[in-house]
């Protein structure tokens, strides 16, 4: 069973309040866990901390036991946990999204007519193949959202991060991200304010805010 692990982390920007004290937390890649709490209690903010764009001034993260502490490290981390941001247009800059959806398993070795048929799968299996070909700007918001969970689906990780995958979608591109993470082979970790949404697809839920957080 592979484990992400985050232990006594503590983040504050500058001289502010701390955002995240003292948290600990483990994912293991069979777990469905809701992370939930109010705005500004720093549920971006752990998934940024996560995944090395922003650096914790207390605590460490460890992936299968071992410490991330190195540029090595985090390269390995990065290849196995994958994060949907909040806002897609953080992850599409592709002229087209079959591009985007192929970027990730080119970076990592791939060449690149088995990245693309890989992309094209992955969009299939979303229901977006039609999108393939577009610019990602010319997509609406559900859409982009749809495909920025491709490009992360694409490598194959082993956790995944969403950061309120739901929000602003309608009712059938959320059901093809229900059906997209009921197929998802490994553990994620979804941070939303819809509990309708989080009661289909996750098991357990963490509630965070300042200062402490509970699990349940």
């Amino acid at each position: 069973m592979r484990s992400l692990e985050l232990t006594n982390l503590s983040f504050h920007y500058r001289e502010g309040a701390p955002v995240l004290k003292d948290l600990s937390l483990s994912l293991t890649d069979e777990d469905r866990l809701a992370l939930t709490g109010p705005n500004g209690s720093g549920k971006t903010t752990l998934f940024r901390v996560t995944m090395g764009l922003l650096k914790p001034q207390r605590g460490y993260i460890a992936l299968d036991g071992k410490e991330i502490s190195d540029d090595e490290d985090w390269r390995r981390l990065r290849r196995e946990v994958g994060m949907v941001f909040q806002d897609p247009d953080d992850q599409l800059f592709c002229p087209t999204l079959l591009e985007d959806v192929a970027f990730g398993p080119m970076n990592m070795g791939i060449k690149r007519k088995e990245a693309g048929e890989l992309s094209l799968s992955t969009l299939l299996a979303l229901g977006i193949e039609d999108l393939a070909d577009r610019p990602p700007y010319s997509l609406s918001g559900g859409q982009k959202k749809l495909g920025a969970l491709a490009t992360v689906l694409s490598m194959s990780p082993s956790f995944i991060l969403l950061d309120e995958p739901s929000a602003g979608l309608d009712d059938d591109a959320v059901e093809r991200l229900i059906t997209a993470l009921r197929n998802f082979s490994g553990g994620y970790l979804i941070a939303s304010h819809e509990p309708d949404f989080l009661r289909r697809v996750t098991s357990s839920e963490i509630k965070i805010g300042h200062p402490s957080y509970r699990e349940h």
